[in-house]
This record gives structure tokens, sequence and C-alpha cells, in this order.
């Protein structure tokens, strides 16, 4: 029996000396879990605080606040005063270790969604394990290199890799992820349910992507689906009501604002239960504590949204009494007063709504009206906007032939909660997982208060102009100095009015000022603030009243900027107590891999055992080529490879792209008519071959691109053109061959419509979805041949068709010639070869044999 080690029972007694907390309760931690909580930290140093009353937190000494979750009345003015916020697991953490572990990876923010993760990565490339690794970081989450039992998610392409057989014959609790499922995550910065991605069947492979989609529930969304309040909840009557007594408003001032709207006898109901619950209401907005309105364009609305109180809409008041249980207002979007007049610019949108379903479907139906927007429940070609949850839905298939904009629910919400519409092209709003329904992260955007603040109650909104010809009486100087009013008060300087808004501060004359004040001039009082041991005080000045309303007015400019520098003062190891950094800064800051030192404290107990040296990063050299590939053959079957191949030629300078509009070079082991060659050609001038990249390879330096330019006459004479031709027509066109020009498609064209439709705008022409739905039509002016050699110009205008020879297709071809000739166009109904050759040979050509008649479709068995 071994006998326990006195001095490291002292270094655990005083592992939490310097931590001084309190604890808030809430439905996720009761009040017994919290008691065992506060006596194990105590038994181990810490000292326990009361938890701080009526918006006292910033002048306690109180260091840690424990919460299982941010939606807790001091949570914003804690996390402003540099005040760590962290949930029960740290504690844990913090004793395995036997050091305190870093706040910020068991922080409660909701914008940390990795927080709780521990990521093990097996057999990754190492840039793809890098990237994953520095995004669970910067999201909260926490790396291990080794397999235990704290590792939640292994990262891996198969089950085959040792690690996860470890995991799976140990039958550890963790799930083994595909590394899409951290892609999809970081793209949307939201965490989503990992199910479809998980091995060894992952859904994601498995299910075609017109299978349907399982609908998601959103059950946190009750109580807070619109602006507009419903009935009036009121605490039932059984007989434990001792259990049921309000005591979310105790010790709280709430006032009601007149433009409720709401009849005395039901005014007087929400007082009462206000009243009963331990809160005070008042008519003061000054003194109240809880600002309730329904807009957000009155004078006491600026005054309380400037002065930091909690501003909420009656829906959330509601939502108060039934659940007896604090939410910032601010976390949902329509718990929050609205604007009479809408987002500006959102009027003349039209929206409609697919794929969402229940509470989700209200919610945004209520959330796009609030904005200032249409809603209509059946969507027409004049819809400006779909918000769908997937893609799979005939409002989808119709809003891709119609050209609607397709965007997922974060458009509408971010838009509505940053208070300015949001751009369509950041991929964000665009982006839909495979086999995931978005309605399970519909209602988790908060409110932006600082734009919020910015639009509707920025610095001087609070001032009422009826006060601006309101003469200032002198003060009366007291015999005692030291008596002064309370905050929110009215004194003799202030005019009040009963029951209605305390005024701020009015402005006095502008005339005679200097005079009035040079006659009672006095010796000034001492400061009442004054530092103790304090020994010697310069007086204030008693010149100009102006001049010190600016001084003060500059250093509150200031003071956002001096509590950032003292934040970042004490920053040791990345951003301590979870700081303001926003996501897009926290996703570039983790696009590294973070090394796992003891200051980050970012390692779990398994990386203490296997920590060793720190590598040393090399300076990479600035990519100068963006090369895209086509048809190459070395790295197929073979991860691994091509990520370390992938690593050499970055450090060459060379950067792999999969963007075809983004590259500056093009290599192909020949001329071949693929989707990728076809579409970086229109952008590529310059044509290798992939012996370039062999070769870079194997002598591990860069060659010059001059040396290996694509030389093919074989494919030259089967395609019929000429390499150095079509490379010289790429630079006059510049990526603008069908600029202007609409050509539609079928949707079982072979190769699948998106391959054309890239193909077309990668030649800046568009592309829309043929299905012979009402309402469909061409929308080009002028037909492709217009700009196409002489002997096809006296034919200006066609309306173009890409299809197959299928039933299903053909059966569409006597109402696509019914919408061209409609249109006063000439319809041509064209084989995909027709595309595929404009495109590899950059112009415009025609031959009847591309075209498409009845009397070629082959018959039938």
């Amino acid at each position: 029996m071994t006998t326990p080690n006195p001095r490291a029972h002292e270094s655990t007694k005083a592992l939490f000396a310097q931590v001084q907390f309190y604890i808030e309760c809430s439905k996720d931690l009761n009040v017994n879990e919290a008691e065992r909580l506060a006596k194990l930290l105590e038994e181990n140093g810490a000292v326990q605080y009361p938890t701080p009353t009526n918006n006292r937190v910033l002048e306690t000494k109180i260091t840690h606040i424990i919460s299982a979750t941010s939606d807790f009345p001091d949570y914003e003015r804690a996390v402003d005063a540099l005040k760590a916020v962290v949930m029960p697991a740290w504690i844990q953490a913090s004793l395995l270790k036997g050091r305190l572990a870093n706040p910020r990876q068991y922080s409660p923010d909701p914008r940390l969604f990795f927080t709780g993760l521990v990521v093990c990565c097996a057999d990754l490339p190492p840039g793809d394990e890098d990237a994953i690794i520095g995004g669970v970081l910067a999201m909260g989450g926490l790396y291990s290199s080794p397999v235990s039992k704290l590792v939640t998610h292994i990262v891996a392409l198969t089950t085959d890799s040792e690690k996860c057989q470890t995991a799976i014959t140990r039958n550890l609790r963790c799930k083994i992820v595909l590394p899409h499922w951290f892609d999809d995550c970081l793209k949307l910065r939201k965490r989503i349910d990992e199910s479809p991605y998980c091995l060894p069947d992952p859904e994601i492979l498995r299910k075609r992507p017109e299978d349907r989609i399982p609908d998601a529930g959103r059950p946190d969304l009750h109580g807070a689906l619109s602006p507009v309040p419903g009935q009036l909840p009121t605490p039932s009557k059984d007989s434990d009501s001792r259990s049921r007594q309000l005591t979310v408003f105790k010790e709280k001032r709430v006032m009601l604002s007149n433009d409720l709207e709401i009849g005395s006898h039901l005014r007087g109901t929400i007082e009462d239960l206000i009243v009963a619950g331990g809160g005070h209401v008042t008519g003061s907005v000054h003194k109240a504590d809880i600002f309730v309105c329904q807009y957000r364009d009155s004078l006491d609305y600026r005054i309380a949204g400037r002065g930091g109180k909690d501003v909420g809409n009656l829906p959330w008041l509601y939502y108060l009494i039934t659940h007896n249980t604090w939410t910032s207002p601010l976390r949902r979007l329509l718990h929050y007063p609205v604007a009479r007049e809408g987002l500006p610019g959102f009027k003349n949108f039209r929206i409609s709504l697919s794929n969402y379903n229940g509470e989700a479907r209200v919610y945004l139906e209520n959330l796009a009206k609030a904005a200032g927007g249409e809603f209509t429940k059946t969507m027409k070609e004049d819809n400006t906007h779909l918000i769908t949850a997937h893609l799979v839905s005939e409002k989808c298939d119709a809003a891709k032939e119609w050209n609607v904009n397709m965007v997922n629910h974060l458009w509408l919400e971010e838009s509505y909660a940053k208070w300015e519409i949001q751009t369509l092209t950041n991929a964000r709003y665009t982006t839909f997982p495979k086999r995931t329904n978005l309605g399970e992260i519909v209602g988790q955007t908060p409110i932006d208060k600082q734009a919020i603040e910015r639009h509707f109650f920025p610095r001087g909104s609070d001032f009422d102009p009826s006060l601006e010809n309101l003469t200032i009486k002198n003060p009366t100087h007291s015999k005692d100095r030291d008596h002064q009013p309370s905050s929110g008060e009215p004194n003799g300087n202030v005019p009040c009015r009963t029951l209605q808004s305390d005024e701020p501060t009015p402005r006095g004359p502008k005339t005679n000022r200097r005079a009035s004040e040079g006659a009672h001039l006095k010796t000034p009082a001492s400061s009442r603030y004054a530092l103790d041991g304090k020994e010697n005080e310069t007086p204030s000045t008693t010149g100009s009243r102006s001049a010190k309303d600016r001084a003060v007015a500059r250093l509150h400019d200031l003071a956002p900027d001096i509590a950032l520098f003292e934040k970042e003062s004490k920053r040791v190891g990345g951003v301590v107590f979870g700081g303001r950094k926003s996501v897009e800064d926290l996703c570039s800051d983790g696009s590294r891999k973070r090394s796992l030192s003891k200051e980050e404290d970012s390692s779990t107990e398994a990386d203490e055992e296997m920590r060793g040296a720190k590598r040393v990063k090399k300076t990479k050299p600035p990519a100068t080529m963006r090369l895209l590939l086509s048809g190459y053959k070395r790295w197929v079957g073979l991860a691994k490879k091509e990520g370390e191949d992938r690593v050499r030629l970055r450090e060459l300078g060379i950067a792999i792209s999969v963007d075809p509009t983004n590259c500056t070079h093009l290599a192909a082991p020949s001329i071949i008519r693929t989707q990728k060659f076809i579409c970086a050609l229109a952008h590529a001038p310059i044509v290798l071959s992939t012996d370039f990249v062999d070769q870079c390879l194997e002598e591990n330096k860069r060659f010059s691109p001059e040396q290996f330019l694509l030389n093919d006459p074989e494919g030259e004479k089967r395609l019929g053109i000429k390499l150095t031709d079509v490379i010289a027509r790429v630079k006059e066109n510049k990526g603008r061959l069908l600029q202007g020009y609409s050509i539609h498609c079928t949707e079982s064209v072979h190769g699948g419509f998106d391959t054309y439709k890239s193909i077309v705008e990668a030649n800046g022409g568009k592309c829309l979805l043929y299905r012979a739905r009402a309402g469909s039509s061409t929308s080009r002016v002028g037909g492709l041949d217009g700009d196409a050699d002489d002997t096809v110009s006296d034919n200006p205008e066609y309306s173009y068709l890409l299809s197959g020879v299928a039933h299903d297709e053909v059966r569409l071809w006597p109402k696509f010639r019914a919408m061209a000739q409609a249109s006063g166009k000439t319809p041509r109904i064209v084989r995909t070869d027709w595309m595929l050759d404009l495109a590899l040979s950059q112009r415009v050509t025609w031959h009847e044999m591309y075209e498409l008649t009845e009397d070629k479709v082959p018959a039938d068995d």
C-alpha cells in the first residue's frame, strides 16, 4: 500500500487558491450540483461569493463564474470586465491536469461551437490535419494526438487505421467521422449533427442526392416565434403553489412602455405578476433594470439602450413569466423590439420557404415579415429569394429554372441581426451540406448589439430636443458635500415627469454662460471617488464646463480601446476568457496547428504523455503559380501521398487549385474533354503537360513552365483544333465568350446539368434548367450566332436547349419550341457535343450535325 505524498496534497489544495467565484444556477445546473461544485472548489483553496444582485458583478472581486450557459443577466458585463465564465467541466479538467485549465476552452459562449470536443486525427494528409486541428482549437475544442477515453471524435477517411481499430476494440465512446463534417461546420460557423458523416457507413456517401432528407425540429423556439404577443401566460394554481412562485423578477425594476398598446386590465395583471415575484414596476426608464417596448423609435428605448439596460418586447416578458427562467432578449431575434419600417431595402424582396417545418417555418415567416419583406407561401417566377433547408424539393428545382436566389436561413437571420442586407456571394448562405436539414440550427443567431446600437441608439441619441430651451438651475452647495442624489433619481438640476421617463440632463443656455459662472467661482469640492491612501490630489479646474464635457466624451470614446489594450496585455497563449474576437479572425488564427504548450492548456491528459519537441515551421514562399490538374493519375487511391506531394509543391511556390476561375496554369496529360479542363481553359491561357508536376516532384525543384507546354498533335487532329490558336482566342475572349447569353439544359442530360452549367458560366454565360414548367421563358436578348462567322449572320436570334435523346427529354422538345417561338426566337435543340466543342475551341460555330430532331431519336425496341 502506497503512502500519499503530503506535498502533492498541499499542491492540490492550493490549486484554486487564486480563484474567487460564484455559481450561476440554471436548468442545466441545479442547486444540488452547484453546492457539490462549490464544496469541491473550496476544498482546493477557492473562495465563494454570493451571487451579485442589481448588475453589481463589476464591483466584486470575483475572478470566475461557473455556469452551464451564457444565458444569464451578467454574462455580457462579466466578459467585458474580463471575468472568466466557465462551464463546470473546467473544474474537473483543472484537477486532472494539476493546474488551471484554459478558461476559453470551457467557455459557454455559443460562438465557440466546438466547445466540449476532443478531436483525434487518423491517417489524414498533413495539410488537412493541420487545418482541422486549427479550426477545432479556434472554435473552443481540444486536440489529442493519442486515442484516449477523453476523445469524443476521431477524424478519418476509413476505419482501417490503427487509431480507429483501437477505439473500436476498446469500445470507446467516441464517434469516427469524415473530415467533411468539420469542413461543413466551419463553413456554416454552426455545429450540425454528425450522424450523416459517421463511419463505417456514412450516409453522405451512401444516399443519392435526390433521396428524401428527414425533417428537423427546433423545440427551443417555443415562445419566440413572433414579435406579436399571444395570450398572457399565468402561473398554474395547483396544490404546489409555492414551487410556481415567480422569482425571475426578484429585485428587478421593470418599466412597460406606452407603445405596447395593451389595455389597462392586462397592464395591471402584468404588473401584479411582477410585484408578486419580488420585482418593482417603475415609470422612469432611468430607474428601470428592464425596459419592455414594441418598437425601436422612442426616446425611452434609446435611453435604455444607451444605459445598458435589458430591452425586450412583450413576447420576451411572457417567456420569462412562462418559464420563470432568465433569458437575454438578445438571444432570440424576435424577443427584441422591431423597427416600424423594417430593414432598408428589404421591402423589395418576395421570399418563400422550402423544407422548413413546424415552429422553424412559423419563426422564419414572421422574421421575414419583421424585416420588412413580403412572404409568399407559394413560389412564382417573380419571387426574389427562396430560403431552403436543403436542395431536395420541387421549389428548389423551380428556383434553378427561374434563376431565383436560393439561400439558407442564415442569410435572413444575420441580415436581421446585423440590420444590414448580407451579400449573397458569401458562401455561408449558399452552403447546403449533403443529408443535413439545416432546420436543426434555426434560431441560433443572436441580435448583434453593436450593430443595433450603431443604427438605433448611437451616442447622443438619448437627448430630448424638447428640453433644449429649459434653464438649468445652479447647484445648491450644502454643508455636507458628500451628499449626492442616487443614480437615476430626479433632483433640482433635471426636470422630471410624474410616472414618465426621467429625461437626460438638458442643455443650458448658450449665451452668457461664462459670465454667470464667473460670478460664482468657488474652490472645487474634493472628489468623493478619491482613491484610499492617495496623499496628493490635483484639484479640478473651475473654467469652462463644456471643456470638461468634451474631455469626458473623449475618455468615453477611448474606453473600448483601453479595455482592449488591457485585455491583450494579459494574453498568455491565446484569447483569455473567450474575448470578443470575431469568428472570421478565429478561423484565420486557427488555420495552422497550434503547439500544445502549458500556457495554452489545449491538451488533454493524454497529451501530457505524448508532448514532444515543437516543430520549427518553415517559411513558405509565396504561391506564384495556381495550378489546376485534370486527368492526373499519380494520386489515384493514394490520399496520403497526394497530401505529402501537395505540401512539397507548395514549398516550391506551386499551389494546387480546384477552382477553374482562379487558376493561372492548367496541366493535363493531353487535350481532354473533361469538365475541369474545359472550364479552366477559359481562364488559364498557359496549358502544361503533367510531366511538369512529375519532374518538379522528382527533382524537388521548380522548373520553368515554358519547358513543359502541352503538345498533343493526335488530340488536335481528333478534335479538329490547334491548341496555339485556342490559347490566342482565350486571351482575346477573357472568359466572356458567352457573355449575355442564356442556354437552357434538360435535367436528365448526359453528364448532369451542373456540368454544363459550370462550362457555360466559366465562359461568361448563364445556364438555365428547363423542365417545361409554367412561366418558363427565354430571357436572352440576341442569338448566339449573332457573333459567329458570316455563314450564319442572317439568322440573328436563336434559343438553345442542350438535350439528350432519352424519352423524358424528348417529350420536352415541343414545349420548348412553343416557348421559343412565343418569344419570337428560333428554337434549336442541340447535342451536348455542341457546347463541348464550342468551349474547347473558344469560338461559336454551327453545323447541322449538332441539331436534334425527332427523326434522329432511336426507335424503342
